[in-house]
């Protein structure tokens, strides 16, 4: 589980730095499947770890998109009354 400070570190990242932090875990987990399969990889719990990192730049990714979603349409909505 990631500390609270790490969590903290990500959500004061820009989209466009959560983005590239999403690529580099993308391409950290293909390294690390492909040195699995290989069987060079001493530490296998690595991947779960890359997998969670992946998976916590897309959550915060898709958080704000669905924020942003939210504040267009309220800002339609306000605009039409």
């Amino acid at each position: 589980m990631p500390s609270k400070k790490e969590t903290v570190e990500l959500r004061g990242r820009d989209d466009a730095q959560l983005q590239a932090d999403l690529e580099a875990a993308h391409h950290a987990l293909f390294n690390l499947r492909f040195q699995a399969a290989t069987r060079q990889l001493a530490d296998v719990s690595q991947i779960a770890k890359a997998r969670r990192r992946v998976a916590r730049a897309r959550t915060l990714l898709r958080e704000r998109a669905i924020l942003a979603e939210v504040e267009a349409a309220r800002s339609a909505a306000a605009q039409s009354e």
